[in-house]
C-alpha cells in the first residue's frame, strides 16, 4: 500500500492533482478541500489510499491521515465505495461525519449527493462507534447547517478555511470577495448557507 506521497505539485485539475515523485508523475484523486491547499511547483505531502480494481488502480490523496483513515473506514459500510466516500469528505470534514453518525443525524448525511435516507440509516447502523469521537463535541453536525448573515457565518467559513491550511488573512480576503456574490449562489441575505459560502471561498483561493 502507498501510505503517502511527498513531492512537487506538477498539475492541479478540478478533481485531482499530479505529484512528481522521483521523476514520476502520480495522478491523485482529491477532494476540493485538499486541492485548495496545493500550489503548482511547491512541495507537498499527501496521505494516500490505493484502491485496486480489476480494470484500474486509483490513488486517493488527503491533506491529513485522519481524512485518509476516515475514507477507508467509510468504505467498510455497505454500499459505500471510494467515490461516495470521497464525496462524503468533500461535503463533511471527518469530525462532522463523526458527529452526524453519533447523533444519527440523517439530514446531514443525506446532504451528500448519492446518499438517500436508507443509505444514511445503514451508514449510522454500521459505523456507529467505529469512526471515533469528534474532537469538538457540541459543535454543529456539519457544514450544511445555515447561519445568519454577518459575523457568525463569516467566522464559521473562516474557521473552515484555516483548518484547511489557509492563513487568516487569505481567508478574510476570500470571504470579502465571496460575500457580494452570495445572492447569485442561491443564498438569501438573511440566510447564508455556510457550505455554499465555504465552497465559493475555496474556488476563489484556488484561483489565487
Amino acid at each position: 500500500m502507498i501510505a503517502h506521497l511527498s513531492g512537487c505539485v506538477a498539475a492541479v485539475a478540478p478533481d485531482g492533482a499530479v505529484i512528481e515523485v522521483g521523476g514520476v508523475g502520480l495522478l491523485v484523486q482529491c477532494t476540493p478541500g485538499t486541492l485548495a491547499g496545493l500550489r503548482l511547483g511547491e512541495h507537498t505531502r499527501l496521505s494516500t489510499s490505493l484502491v485496486v480494481r480489476e480494470d484500474a488502480l486509483t490513488l486517493y490523496g488527503f491533506a491529513s491521515e485522519d481524512e485518509r483513515n476516515t475514507f477507508e473506514l467509510l468504505q467498510t459500510a455497505t454500499g459505500v465505495g471510494p467515490r461516495l466516500a470521497q464525496a462524503m469528505l468533500a461535503v463533511l470534514a471527518p469530525d462532522a461525519l463523526r458527529r452526524a453518525v453519533a447523533a444519527e443525524d440523517l439530514a446531514v448525511l443525506t446532504s451528500v449527493p448519492g446518499i438517500g435516507r436508507k443509505g444514511a440509516q445503514r451508514i449510522v447502523l454500521e459505523l456507529a462507534g467505529r469512526l471515533g469521537a469528534p474532537a469538538d463535541i457540541g459543535a454543529p453536525a456539519g457544514p450544511r447547517a445555515t447561519a445568519p448573515a454577518g459575523p457568525e457565518w463569516q467566522e464559521q467559513v473562516r474557521a473552515g478555511l484555516v483548518s484547511l491550511g489557509w492563513q487568516g488573512r487569505e481567508a478574510d480576503q476570500a470571504i470579502a470577495t465571496v460575500e457580494p456574490d452570495l445572492a447569485a449562489l442561491g443564498a438569501e441575505p438573511g440566510d447564508v448557507d455556510v457550505a455554499v459560502a465555504l465552497r465559493a471561498a475555496l474556488r476563489v483561493l484556488g484561483r489565487s
